[in-house]
């Protein structure tokens, strides 16, 4: 008989809500200053009080991670993290969409509901994998979806308006562009760099819990 209500507990919160297993979801932070969290639902169950709870996995924003918030990180760029927990589904707020790194690129327009992913984070250490990624532009840093760039018609790469001494409104008039190497015939091969993305090694830190 209880199994029986707490399956019935169950079909009325996915009925109603339409959640399931593998949905992104937007989770009430404790403090209403702070937006909502960001989790991926793995599991919903009631307990023995019919409460459902839901068993979710964090995304954590680059602010919550160990090195924080860096230059190249979007303004709606998340980090898939280990750390698994178990929340009340009362506080669940919304569904969200996680794209990948390169489907979000795709998108014509990003709604609020929108997110991206390209990095998997370790809670503990502050690792991340990949732990290295490609940069771009004279400065070499990696691609942030939120800036303008152009692609030089010589070598391919791309660079930030700023970094050519443009402003962003020249950068849109423009039909054709050759960086500064490329313009001046420099044949010079460019090293290939790459940028790491994980604080020092010796870096511990411990997950918090987030508590309802």
């Amino acid at each position: 008989m209880i199994l029986d209500c707490e399956a019935r507990v169950l079909m009325c919160f996915e009925a109603q809500d339409d959640f399931k297993a593998g949905d992104c979801v937007l989770m009430r932070p404790s403090d209403s200053d702070k937006p909502p969290y960001v989790a991926r639902v793995e599991k919903i169950e009631a307990d023995h009080r019919n409460n459902v709870k839901v068993h979710v996995q964090w995304y954590y924003r680059p602010e919550e991670s160990i090195g924080g918030r860096r230059q190249f990180h979007g303004a709606k760029e998340l980090f898939l993290s280990d750390h698994f927990d178990v929340q009340s589904a009362h506080t669940i707020e919304g569904r969200c969409i996680v794209h990948t790194f390169k489907n979000y690129t795709k998108l014509e327009n990003v709604g609020a509901e929108d997110y991206f992913c390209r990095f998997e984070y370790k809670a503990a250490t502050g690792g991340f994998t990949p732990d290295r990624v490609a940069v771009y532009c004279k400065c070499e840093m990696p691609y942030n979806p939120d800036d303008l760039m152009v692609q030089c018609e010589g070598c391919k790469d791309w660079f930030h308006p700023s970094c050519m001494r443009m402003t962003i409104e020249d950068a849109k008039k423009l039909d054709h562009f050759l960086c500064s190497d490329c313009s001046s015939d420099d044949d010079a091969k460019r090293s290939l760099n790459s940028f790491p993305v994980s604080p020092p090694a010796e870096a511990k830190v411990e997950p918090k819990r987030r508590k309802r």
